[in-house]
């Protein structure tokens, strides 16, 4: 795992959310992507002039029984994972089921950004859904 790569944070409404993380904070916004596969629009956003630090992903469900429609039903609006950057996601996998923390997919998916993704219960974790995210390659990622 190379650093941090973004905070996903469950909102009801990204134009409501946006406000306070854009404007109130000055984090810029890069994208508002739609990820069909999750059931999730994105809004990516990132300190200014800063390409390289974490991000912040806020993640509006797009349908009633999407993960983070259930997630607000549960627990509210708030931080939904922590996702780790990887230089190569198929090993990590490897490396981690073989020390019995199997991630939640067989396979890594595409998520936000082109990226491949997968994700680690919060039971093997200590009580954090944690995202492993490898960017794609040439580096298309927001």
């Amino acid at each position: 795992m190379t650093a941090i790569d973004h905070l996903g944070i469950a909102v009801a409404k990204l134009e409501e959310a946006l406000p306070f993380w854009r404007d109130a904070l000055g984090l810029e916004l890069v994208a508002i992507e739609v990820v069909a596969s999750e059931k999730v629009r994105v809004a990516i956003l990132r300190p200014k002039g800063d390409a390289h630090a974490a991000r912040v992903e806020l993640l509006e469900p797009t349908a009633p029984d999407s993960p983070i429609a259930k997630h607000l039903e549960k627990r509210g609006p708030g931080i939904h994972h922590v996702a780790m950057k990887v230089d190569d996601i198929a090993a990590r996998m490897a490396a981690l089921a073989a020390v019995g923390k199997p991630a939640m997919d067989s396979a890594p998916r595409v998520g936000a950004g082109g990226c491949m993704v997968t994700f680690l219960h919060p039971k093997s974790t200590g009580g954090v859904l944690l995202e492993l995210s490898q960017p794609p390659a040439g580096g298309a990622h927001h």
